[in-house]
């Protein structure tokens, strides 16, 4: 029973890699197919194998989503079952949100969708949540890198606008077009970096429960066929593309121009990478682009962006964590039910 609900916890940890990688392959290329610096198909294949390279080039941010949850050992010798069950519990309350949003077009984060899945389905559980690093990795991130994000874009447009001021328009477009090629390959890079390492801590997690794997602080390690499973499940997500997300955040917030989709490209991937490799943070891709490109945004005037597209975007964040929770929840009474523990 125990290897069966392992499986399962893989199989469905996979499966939300992939929701992640179609919901968030707007971050890496919404911008340059806006722009039209890339075709939709050769964004898409860019942005996947990035993602595929990216999700090789750190753990940390596994590490970090491994220990949101801490099992009593009394569960862990007694009742591995019912600990696998919280953590497919906390992926499909994630799954669940991820597809909700997608529906509806909103650029909600997957990162916070998979803490909340996983913060309820502990709660529901009597499982303790370590709140500290919850709060140090991930509520505290949550609200400065957006901030950051912002603020940072728009200083860098402010920049290039002042050094590009006497360029003609049309060859300054053509240029920021070409580089737009490589800003873009360096976000969906970032994007593998942070949230394919997401899915790999938590089918860590689920081998630690099960007794296939020793934690990291007795010496365990990411198995190479957990690194390459969850960067091919992104890789694919990311390539079926997320039409209806990247409508709103390469057209409906603000109408890019090459240079600023330039602009917020490169400072979101800056922010990931300072994030995954300085603070081991497992921040929202998602989050970040979106915040850089109001940045930039505000360069023009703040009424070019559409503030009432923001405040739809605002509310899918407040929700992301109780409703992803709250699913997680359902499915575990359901799952305590349904599985014999």
């Amino acid at each position: 029973m125990t290897l069966a609900i392992v499986v399962a916890v893989v199989v469905v940890a996979l499966v939300f890699d992939y929701t992640n990688g179609f919901h968030d392959a707007a971050n890496a290329i919404a911008t340059s197919v806006s722009t039209r610096a890339l075709t939709p198909r050769v964004a898409l294949t860019l942005a996947a194998v990035m993602n595929f390279i990216g999700a090789f080039l750190g753990q940390k941010v596994a590490r970090t989503v491994s220990e949101v949850i801490e099992f009593p050992a009394s569960m862990l010798d007694t009742e591995p079952v019912h600990a696998l069950i919280v953590v497919l519990a906390g992926l499909l309350g994630a799954i669940a949100w991820n597809v909700a949003t997608w529906f509806y077009g909103l650029p909600s984060s997957s990162t916070h969708a998979l803490i909340g899945g996983l913060g309820g389905a502990a709660l529901a559980a009597g499982v303790s949540v370590r709140w500290d690093t919850v709060m140090d990795k991930v509520v505290i991130p949550m609200l400065v890198s957006p901030l950051v994000a912002s603020a940072a874009a728009f200083a860098a447009m402010v920049a290039l606008l002042w050094a590009f001021r006497r360029a003609h328009p049309a060859r300054a477009d053509r240029g920021f077009r070409v580089a737009q090629t490589v800003s873009a390959a360096a976000m969906a890079l970032g994007h593998g970096l942070q949230d394919a390492q997401k899915t790999m801590g938590v089918i860590f997690l689920a081998l630690v429960v099960g007794g296939y794997q020793t934690p990291v602080s007795e010496g365990g390690s990411l198995p190479v066929w957990v690194i390459v499973a969850a960067a091919a499940a992104i890789s694919l997500g990311t390539f079926s593309g997320g039409w209806r997300i990247m409508r709103t955040l390469g057209r409906r917030i603000i109408d890019l121009d090459p240079p600023r989709a330039f602009a917020a490209e490169s400072v979101a991937a800056s922010v990931l990478y300072t994030t995954a490799y300085v603070y081991q943070a497992p921040i929202s891709t998602t989050h970040t682009i979106t915040s850089a490109v109001i940045g930039v945004g505000a360069t023009k005037r703040l009424s070019a962006v559409r503030w009432g597209v923001v405040r739809s975007i605002l509310v899918a964040w407040v929700l992301t964590f109780p409703m992803a929770g709250l699913v997680a929840w359902l499915s575990y009474e359901l799952l305590t039910v349904v599985v014999p523990t």
